[in-house]
């Protein structure tokens, strides 16, 4: 369990701030902080209430007793993303996954989520390949050919709770936490589009399903998963074959597969569909029109909301009559934060029916 440091340092890193900024905003030298955080020196009442201020979270977040863990497997190394990440960065992101799993302890005490479909767990190790183990997690779930409608949803019936988060603006496409008696927490960067989106929601999901410890390749292997749980060879060949493989043909398929022009040149080419140079010649073409970083905005697609974490806000809003004060004291934050967490809750309506409450 935590105690009254770790907590200290929980609320720094969320804002990410370096130990040394925050012994300045504390007004205590850096030394003094270092012990306070690893549990050498108790911190008074004044120093708890200049670290309210300073980290703007309420006063009882620091008398919070709950676990807190670091980054799990698909935490590090592994943010999908070709910029640097930073240390800052990870204790940041890392800090607002914490946050949200010991809330989730607390959503679960009153509300089972109950899933409809196992979550399968094949090491990669004692399979032929990612793109093998993708086809059996496909026929696991008894997923029809062709593109998945709403992955979101069909991840969420297998017991994963999916969120959205800014990630304090660091160049991370999604994460996973996933700690002892709880639903895996996948986390994905609200900012970014809906194909992207769903191409990450993938690779987490080879993450849980093929990685228990990390790999040398755990990152390629986990995209190798999501391509092909995305765009099956037998499925997508007949979109490919006896065509010519050009931007516009990839444009059209964005739209039917609901994944990235680059992701379905890069399945074209691993499928053979696509020579070197022929590969070369149209990755120059969409850098020319600045597709590489963006693709055209009239071949955006509504993005998938994930339902089950607001699902549960909304039973204990309803059902269990807790208010909104309640439940940001779970785990004390503001307001503004939690609804930053968990969007705008609208308590009309049933709730869904996977949730049960616990008498």
């Amino acid at each position: 369990m935590s105690d009254t440091g770790e907590m200290l340092r929980l609320a720094r890193q969320r804002k990410g701030f370096s130990q040394k900024e925050a012994a300045l905003k504390l007004g205590v030298v850096q030394p003094v902080l270092s012990r306070f955080e690893n549990g050498v020196s108790v911190p008074d009442e004044t120093i708890l209430l200049r670290a309210s201020q300073a980290y703007d979270i309420p006063r009882p977040f620091f008398d919070v007793r709950a676990p807190v863990y670091g980054p799990a497997v698909s935490v590090h190394p592994m943010p999908r993303a070709k910029a640097d990440v930073t240390a800052r960065d990870l204790d940041m992101v890392t800090a607002e996954l914490n946050i949200r799993v010991m809330q989730m302890r607390r959503f679960l005490e009153a509300v089972d989520f109950e899933p409809t479909a196992p979550l399968p767990q094949l090491d990669i190790e004692q399979f032929e390949s990612p793109e093998s183990v993708a086809a059996m997690v496909r026929a696991h779930w008894a997923v029809p050919s062709g593109p998945i409608k709403n992955l979101t949803s069909l991840i969420e019936r297998a017991g994963v709770i999916v969120g959205t988060s800014d990630f304090g603006g660091a160049s991370i496409s999604g994460m996973t936490f996933r700690v002892p008696g709880q639903p895996p927490l996948v986390l994905l960067n609200e900012r970014h589009p809906a194909d992207r989106m769903r191409f990450t929601l993938a690779h987490e999901l080879g993450h849980l399903v093929m990685h228990r410890f990390p790999t040398a390749t755990m990152e390629d292997d986990a995209n190798r998963f999501a391509a092909s749980f995305l765009m099956p060879t037998a499925d997508i060949r007949v979109s490919f074959e006896g065509r010519r493989i050009t931007l516009e043909l990839l444009a059209s398929l964005k739209l039917e597969w609901k994944v990235a022009m680059q992701a379905l040149l890069m399945r074209a080419k691993s499928l053979g569909f696509v020579d070197h140079n022929q590969n070369r010649y149209l990755w120059q073409q969409l850098s020319s029109r600045g597709w590489r970083l963006s693709e055209p905005p009239e071949l955006d697609f509504d993005k998938e909301l994930p339902t089950v974490l607001k699902s549960i806000v909304k039973t204990h809003l309803g059902a269990l009559g807790y208010s909104m004060t309640d439940l940001c004291g779970f785990v004390p934050i503001y307001e503004r934060e939690f609804l930053k967490m968990y969007g705008p809750i609208d308590e009309s309506g049933p709730s869904r029916p996977r949730l049960r409450i616990v008498s």
